[in-house]
């Protein structure tokens, strides 16, 4: 919801209100031994946002909606967008369920949603606040949101609280350990240097307590919390405008941490992103995991008699 890891994309700030005022004090701590700082790095807030949440979606809505039709999203069904960031996401199941349906589209910060599209619009923590109508979606989706959050079994326990018997979660996040290259091919110093960048951005990443192994996890996470029939699958877009612009926003949000926390200079980062504008990276994501599974139907009564 993506960075370094240009995803990092549309994520809750966990457990503190919306803003971003890293500084390197809260780095130094970090590396000092103390508790990681667990504000939000790509802060919904941030002018950035709207850009990275643009090339997201060109990037990965497909992506998604394929895993909705998958899992049979259709007229009627109740449907919750955790950490929903963009419109994109939220419009598409809107479309899906129509007037009959209902979307509760729901963001630590909402700012980038449109409450006039046809779903509702709810700021939500899915840590720190309880399931919204417990018991009655037939689909629960979020994307890259849990790498970010502190209590990541928690949020998942909401979510899985908020399911009808019978109902569909789908969650879908990066591991940057799988795949930590911004460049598959380093043929040569700009590629090199992307590389080294992002191995920085995830090193501010790993200092805000986000876990870039999570995404491997995600099916045994889902059975953890009492999901059946769980499957995942997984993906991660190489070249193209998408990557090259999600990169660029994304250098461009974070280049005061990277300063401030000493893991790049302008000098670098400047001629990165002149690569990038110019066209001469062939640049690529992690990999992005799609995990899936059922809430249990409640057992039937046994016969009184």
């Amino acid at each position: 919801m993506s960075s370094s890891q240009p995803f990092a994309d549309h994520g809750p700030e966990p457990d503190t209100t919306s803003g971003e005022a890293v500084d390197g004090a809260g780095a130094a701590s970090h590396t000092s031994g103390s508790a990681p700082d667990h504000r939000y790095l790509l802060d919904n807030a941030r002018r950035e946002a709207g850009e990275r949440f643009t090339w997201l979606a060109e990037l990965f809505d497909g992506v998604t909606r394929g895993h909705f039709d998958r899992l049979g999203v259709q007229a009627g069904w109740r449907c919750w967008e955790v950490g929903a960031g963009g419109t994109g996401i939220p419009e598409a199941l809107a479309t899906a369920v129509g007037p009959t349906g209902h979307v509760l589209a729901t963001d630590i910060n909402p700012t980038w949603l449109d409450p006039h599209a046809g779903y509702e619009v709810l700021r939500h923590d899915v840590v720190a606040d309880p399931p919204p109508q417990p018991g009655t979606f037939d689909l629960v989706h979020a994307r890259l949101v849990l790498v970010h959050v502190p209590d990541r079994a928690r949020a998942l326990a909401t979510m899985v609280a908020a399911l009808r018997p019978g109902g569909r979660l789908l969650v879908e996040d990066a591991d940057t350990e799988l795949q930590p290259l911004a460049c598959l091919d380093e043929a040569g110093p700009a590629q090199q240097r992307a590389n080294r960048l992002r191995r920085a951005v995830r090193e501010l990443l790993t200092r805000r307590g986000a876990d870039l192994r999570f995404g491997r996890t995600l099916p045994r996470a889902l059975r953890a919390a009492g999901l059946v029939d769980v499957a995942a699958a997984g993906c991660f877009p190489v070249g193209g405008v998408a990557c090259d612009r999600l990169e660029a926003a994304t250098v461009r949000m974070v280049r005061a941490e990277l300063l401030a926390a000493g893991l790049a200079d302008d000098a670098e980062i400047d001629a990165h992103l002149a690569a990038v504008e110019a066209g001469e990276l062939d640049l690529t994501l992690a990999p992005l995991i799609s995990a899936w599974g059922r809430r249990p139907e409640q057992p039937e009564a046994s016969d009184p008699r």
